[in-house]
């Protein structure tokens, strides 16, 4: 199967609920993920809340995108993973 992001919605700070069209909803944190100069507006909270879909996947109106797939793969499927992860992140 295609994998498509088909409804996403921004929880705050670089963390996104994605929902695809095998029927998962996964919530991606982006903080560590927003490497190389394209990615650098969206460093700036306000811009990176301006996300929509094009076709399969999140994408910002500079033309930064991440791959359907590597969210899928990055996503928790449990926000309280989410945060779990984030804090043993932290050192």
């Amino acid at each position: 199967m295609f994998l498509e992001i088909v409804k996403a919605k921004y929880l705050g700070d670089y963390k996104i609920l994605l929902y695809f069209n095998d029927g998962v909803s996964k919530a991606v944190d982006l903080k560590h993920e927003l490497n190389g100069k394209v990615f650098e507006p969206l460093k700036e909270r306000e811009f990176f809340k301006n996300f929509y879909i094009k076709f399969n996947t999140i994408e910002w109106p500079n033309g930064a995108d991440f791959a359907p797939e590597y969210l899928y793969q990055i996503g928790v499927t449990n926000l309280n993973e989410l945060t779990n992860n984030i804090n043993s992140q932290m050192v």
